[in-house]
């Protein structure tokens, strides 16, 4: 009767669960890109929540601009008006507004007279980095306010407004209202944050 020899049963176990303990390269390696692309996503999402945010304080800061508008038009019965330039907005009796002379062929005020100091007026700016443009109603494209041209939205004292879409552009998001001429809110809205 022979009894196994007992040193290399012991020794070829002890290399194995060696073998075993450590990380291969190619292991290695696999984690560190699935945590590359986990940060690459968060920091991602953050930069599209950070223009998210962007839009969304500006679209905010216009849309309760036009309910000022709409309700200062109603309440001193004469008509209210939202300038768009390149870096504000601004809210003014539409007497007051800089856009075209209001003056008929027989030389009468149109938009009312120039209001007391107890109108409404209101200034709101704009992220630099945010390009404003208008699209007026039953047109095609998009208008950027420019020192020459300020787009004008007008409230009536009847509480009718302009149809108007604004939109607000940052890199390559974007951020689009539609105004309802009923009441000033916002009718359609759409978003897209990258």
């Amino acid at each position: 009767m022979t009894c196994p020899p007992r040193s290399n049963g012991k020794r070829s176990e002890l290399r194995a669960h060696h073998l075993q303990a450590g990380f291969t390269l190619i292991e290695i390696v696999v984690v560190l890109a699935i945590v590359g692309l986990i940060l690459g996503g968060s920091i991602a999402a953050m930069l599209a929540n950070s223009n998210e945010r962007a839009l969304n304080n500006a679209s905010g800061e216009v849309e309760l601009l036009a309910k000022k508008a709409r309700t200062a038009s109603i309440l001193h019965q004469t008509p209210y008006a939202i300038e768009f330039h390149p870096s504000f907005v601004r809210l003014l009796p539409f007497s007051e507004a800089s856009e075209i002379e209001r003056t008929t062929a027989l030389g009468n005020s149109i938009g009312g007279e120039a209001e007391s100091g107890n109108a409404l007026r209101e200034e709101v700016s704009i992220d630099p980095d945010i390009v404003l443009s208008v699209r007026r109603w039953n047109t095609e494209g998009f208008i950027a306010p420019s020192d020459n041209n300020i787009p004008i939205w007008r409230f009536d004292p009847d509480g009718l407004s302009e149809p108007l879409t604004v939109r607000f552009t940052l890199d390559e998001s974007y951020a689009q209202d539609t105004y309802h001429p009923l009441n000033a809110t916002v009718a359609d809205s759409e978003m897209e944050a990258k």
